[in-house]
């Protein structure tokens, strides 16, 4: 139980290397440490600790505040902490202080376990000496919650999976009943939008019922926002200079979180800088896997372990032990350039779409050459301007929003009901992980045939083709005669008028394959998609509405991405006004 500035203890576990007699070795050593959300005792870290032990490290593993063993006054608002930071300090300099400590602190871990990382480094820690953070959002309105200006909703079922071990109905097991089969209801919940407070089911836990509502309402970046724990990015300048690994997936919602913390990094300190990303979505990394969603990307495309460990190992080594590997001049960025495969159906059912890591010497890269290219009114994508001012226009529907089909998630997800019902309730502790291991996929992560899903009905099967929607705006070029890489970031510049006062644009990035054998209708596989919410086509701090039938320019950003488009393959980019359930 280690002590913080206020009295207040976190449970934190020590694994040891042991002389075999169950006594720690004599000597100093580094530390790593992960400070989590989700249980230091949860499967997936079963044999971490142990591998690092193995290779002369000191394994730390904590319970934030308020979360499982920890102690705390039962508060516990998702990612917004605002002590995360004093509280990494404290732990960090509390282990550098211990007779079995070297004095250098590393720091590893994903999405919460990377933002407070970047919270703990903002603090100027004296021993923390290097930090690994992975696919972690630096700003939570950007990245995480409020995607352009509209909810990102796996955020709503995320927090719901926070509240199944919230310490406030750590006794209540009537409240945890209700969270629980909340979450298994999160189809239903989600067809109800607008959201009510005080009548959803997490509003049994009112620190996280809060918190969604942060997420639900404020729509503009106020001064909650603007906290450090929410936007570390707004105290960059604080950073310390130690070293930093960011790694990051094209098919992660924080990918532009990733790319951006390593260019504010390589502009403001000296350490070491590097940029890590591959065909991942949230958390993949970690998995030995080769495929994504309906894709196939190829046997270079697997990290998981022990490949992770290998990679964080050599890392740590460098700046924990003073290991003499060389790792500061390894390619400041590698990268994953999705594509190139032959586009035949996998025995496993998936699009051979392949792609290879490449290694580049700045992000972005240097030698990229912009082109622009022009949305015409014939639906086509070209490099000429159309001939004269054309526009074309679709009906809005919001009571049929066009369907989430795969793209970027770091949630969404329901469980089922336990085998012998509602009636026995885990532990405190274990139920995230007993309920969450029953839990699936609302909408499936990452890249698939753009085609249309009944998310809602259970009738998962594949319809028509989403640009055949009459709300679908389709603009794409005729077939390439060469291999054409995209990496980096496409911008979508549009001039949109709308009959409502505000409204939604969406945009998105599409690799179309010809048709072939395997493929009849081809297949449209997204890269990358976004949203901008009207009102904020200015700001993100002061609104403005529109007015009905006036003309605006608006800009909007597609996440950053890299694929080839091979030969005869089409780029396409479709434009619309919904993305569901994905985005509100």
């Amino acid at each position: 139980m280690v002590p913080m500035r206020d009295g207040i203890r976190l449970a934190t576990d020590i694994y040891s290397p042991d002389d075999g007699s169950d006594h720690r070795q004599e000597g100093r050593w580094p530390v790593i440490l992960v400070r989590t959300s989700y249980n230091k005792t949860f499967s997936e870290w079963d044999g971490v600790p142990e591998w690092y032990v193995r290779h002369g490290y000191i394994f730390v593993i904590q319970d934030l505040r308020s979360r499982y063993l920890s102690e705390g006054d039962g508060r516990y608002y998702h990612t917004c902490n605002p002590w995360e930071g004093d509280d990494g300090y404290d732990t960090i300099e509390w282990l550098a202080a211990q007779q079995w400590s070297n004095g250098k602190i590393g720091m590893m871990g994903s999405s919460h376990r990377a933002i407070v990382q970047t919270q703990a480094v903002l603090h100027r820690p004296p021993h923390l000496a290097a930090i690994a953070p992975e696919q972690g959002p630096t700003n939570i309105y950007l990245h995480e919650a409020r995607e352009g200006g509209a909810m990102a909703l796996h955020m709503y079922t995320a927090i719901y999976n926070h509240a199944l071990d919230a310490q406030e109905i750590k006794d209540d097991d009537e409240a945890v009943k209700t969270i629980a089969k909340g979450l298994a209801q999160s189809r239903e919940w989600l067809r109800r939008i607008p959201f009510v407070r005080g009548k959803v089911p997490l509003s049994v836990a009112p620190h996280l019922e809060e918190t969604l509502f942060n997420y639900y309402h404020r729509g503009e970046y106020d001064e909650w926002w603007a906290q450090e724990c929410n936007d570390q990015t707004a105290y960059w300048d604080r950073h310390a200079d130690i070293p930093v690994l960011v790694t990051g997936g094209w098919y992660d919602p924080f990918v532009d979180a990733c790319t951006g913390y390593f260019t504010a990094m390589k502009d403001r300190i000296g350490s070491t800088v590097r940029l890590i990303i591959g065909p991942w979505s949230h958390g993949t990394m970690r998995l030995r896997v080769t495929s994504l969603g309906e894709v196939e990307f190829g046997p270079a495309a697997m990290l998981g372990y022990p490949a992770h460990h290998e990679l964080r190992k050599r890392w740590f080594d460098r700046w924990l032990k003073d290991d003499e590997n060389d790792v500061e001049y390894d390619p400041p960025v590698e990268i994953f350039v999705m594509g190139g495969g032959t586009g035949r159906k996998t025995a496993s059912g998936l699009i051979d779409h392949g792609g290879n890591w490449r290694s580049e010497q700045e992000w972005p890269i240097a030698r990229t050459e912009f082109r622009t290219m022009y949305l015409a009114g014939n639906n086509t994508l070209a490099d000429s301007a159309p001939g004269n001012d054309e526009s074309i226009s679709f009906v809005h529907d919001p009571d049929n929003p066009v369907p989430t089909a795969g793209g970027s998630m770091a949630h969404l997800t329901e469980i089922n009901e336990p085998t012998g019902g509602w009636g026995d309730v885990p532990p405190f502790g274990q139920r995230a992980a007993v309920y969450g291991g029953q839990g699936r996929q609302i909408v499936p992560w990452g890249p698939m045939d753009q085609r249309e899903h009944d998310w809602f009905s259970g009738d998962y099967a594949a319809g028509r083709k989403l640009s055949a929607r009459d709300d679908v705006l389709v603009f794409e070029t005729e077939p390439l005669s060469e291999d054409t890489e995209v990496t980096g970031q496409v911008v979508i510049n549009l001039c949109v008028s709308s009959s409502a006062t505000d409204t939604d644009f969406t945009a998105k990035l599409v690799d179309v394959y010809p048709p072939s054998p395997d493929y009849p209708g081809g297949f449209e596989m997204n890269l990358t998609d976004t949203v901008l919410r009207m009102r904020y086509r200015n700001s993100w701090t002061e609104p403005e509405l529109l007015v009905p039938g006036e003309k605006y320019s608006i800009t909007i950003m597609l996440p950053t991405t890299s694929n080839v488009f091979k030969a005869g393959h089409r780029v396409r980019v479709d434009i619309s006004s919904s993305n569901f359930p994905r985005l509100d």
